[in-house]
């Protein structure tokens, strides 16, 4: 195991996804008490102007309605189900959220959000995503490893915004092309880490230590089998988002 035989830290997956419905309440608040080390959400803009932990561009898949999440209010979105499971739970916002990990008080635990591309609102979604960090005072960390918050994206030029408005931010350029993730995207754009999917590094190992000598860290995703949770530990990937937390610490607990 790499980086000094430190094992990876856990992000929990649009929280405990594998447990209760994904980007609920109820999955980030598992998925803290399972232990993870972060979480992550995706993010999206209402018509209104507010950040919703939505995955895909419609709601039709993770809630009781139907429609672009882009064409509601946050209001409508509210009146919507997104429980799925038995136990109802309303949208989740990014402000919510960001409370929930900051009140966590047995450890610090680091928020990955990642912004959606193509969007009709374009840069905004980052604008937005930063005037939140600024709200609570979490945009301007002392060093990467102390941040509370990393924005991602597969969209260069989101990272590329992060990266020009708040530098001191950690950013990761997520792909699923080793060429591009180990070519000069990252570079180009200042991003902190690449983030691989965990076909991509089974395939293409060497990413991690390329990103390592280029001063990058590696968010590996999405990693819920356990041989490719002990893979990563091997490879020294820094970060593995999967759906199940408190598995994958059991498992790298045993490494």
């Amino acid at each position: 195991m790499s980086q000094g035989n430190r094992a990876p830290f856990v992000v929990a997956h649009r929280g405990a996804s594998g447990t209760r419905p994904e980007h609920t309440l109820a999955a980030y608040e598992l998925a803290l008490e399972e232990g993870a080390d972060g979480v992550e959400c995706d993010v999206r803009l209402t018509r209104d102007g507010h950040l919703v932990c939505v995955h895909d561009r419609t709601v039709d898949r993770t809630s009781s309605g139907t429609g672009l999440v882009s064409e509601m209010t946050l209001d409508e979105l509210r009146e919507l189900d997104f429980g799925g499971d038995g136990s109802p739970a309303p949208v989740l916002t990014l402000t919510e959220l960001i409370t929930l990990v900051l009140d966590w008080r047995s450890r610090p635990t680091k928020l990955f959000i990642e912004t959606k591309h193509p969007v009709r609102y374009g840069a905004l979604v980052e604008n937005k995503v930063l005037a939140e960090l600024q709200r609570f005072g979490i945009a301007t960390p002392a060093s990467a490893d102390h941040s509370r918050a990393v924005v991602m994206s597969f969209a260069a030029t989101a990272v590329w915004r992060i990266r020009r408005a708040a530098p001191l931010l950690p950013t990761v350029l997520l792909g699923e092309s080793s060429r591009y993730l180990g070519g000069s995207a990252a570079t180009t754009v200042g991003a902190t880490a690449v983030g691989p999917s965990v076909k991509t590094l089974r395939e293409h190992p060497e990413l991690v230590d390329k990103a390592a000598a280029a001063g990058r860290a590696t968010y590996c995703w999405t990693v819920d089998d356990p041989q490719d949770v002990e893979l990563c530990a091997e490879l020294g990937v820094s970060w593995v988002a999967t759906n199940h937390p408190g598995r994958t610490k059991t498992v790298l607990d045993g490494i």
